[in-house]
């Protein structure tokens, strides 16, 4: 038997909680390499959290 790859750990780790659903191991970015060199990460449109200006009326 072979050792689980990433994405199955990743998927295991984020569907092992009793709510869990399949959405929660979802991918939420993507990377694209190009043959230059250049590495792009896009953060899906989806994403429940996403990088930028926190917002301030969820502060505790």
């Amino acid at each position: 038997m072979s050792e689980p790859t990433h994405d199955e750990n990743r998927h295991e780790q984020l569907t092992r909680a009793e709510k869990s659903t399949e959405a929660d191991a979802a991918p939420r970015i993507e990377v694209t390499e190009k043959e230059d060199g250049v590495t792009r990460i896009d953060v899906s449109d989806d994403a429940a959290v996403r990088p930028g200006e926190r917002d301030d009326s969820d502060a505790s």
